[in-house]
């Protein structure tokens, strides 16, 4: 992977989001700040992460949507025209358990095939970023944002019903990221 991925991913989130999906812009930015944050626990990968964070979200963009799923669209466009570090894609593809709701769609199978169907290193701590920020890029708890999906999709709704099934896994992770960033709080 290259150096400074984070800053040619920002670059290329914001030519895809900023224009046409603000409101999903402003998300993908807070994810991002809330990705630096955990800059001390990651080290050198704290770059990689930075970078999914910039770009977990690129599948949605208009200019991009294949599938309609934005895990598989946007992990998808970066292997295909940007020849994306693997790492990188899969972190895009299986961003928030979407494995679960690429089942609702009927697109695990693409998933699988093309990302895995693991979800790989640093999952965990990409959920605490895009799990912990609301849709306008300020900071709210797990809780609130699970509440804010069900609310806004409706308890019918596919991404409703995937997000319930998904609840436990992404409320372990963010309880996961928070509890090691206490444990280097408490070290320094």
């Amino acid at each position: 992977m290259k150096k400074n991925t984070a800053a040619w991913a920002r670059d290329l989130a914001r030519k895809h989001l900023e224009g046409p999906l603000p409101r999903r812009w402003a998300h993908t930015q807070g994810v991002a700040r809330q990705a630096r944050t955990l800059a001390p626990i990651l080290g050198d990968q704290a770059d990689l992460l930075e970078a999914a964070a910039w770009l977990h979200d690129i599948g949605y963009a208009p200019d991009l949507v294949s599938t309609g799923f934005h895990p598989l669209d946007g992990a998808r466009y970066l292997h295909e025209t940007h020849d994306t570090d693997a790492h990188l894609c899969r972190l895009v593809a299986h961003h928030s358990c979407a494995l679960v709701e690429a089942r609702e769609r009927g697109l695990a199978i693409p998933l699988i095939r093309e990302f895995g169907n693991q979800a790989p290193h640093l999952s965990g701590h990409l959920i605490y970023c895009d799990m912990t920020t609301s849709p306008h890029g300020e900071p709210l708890s797990v809780e609130q944002r699970i509440t804010e999906i069900l609310a806004r999709y409706g308890k019918d709704h596919l991404v409703a019903r995937a997000i319930t099934r998904a609840s436990p896994s992404l409320v372990s992770a963010v309880q996961q990221v928070s509890r090691e960033l206490t444990l280097a709080s408490n070290c320094t």
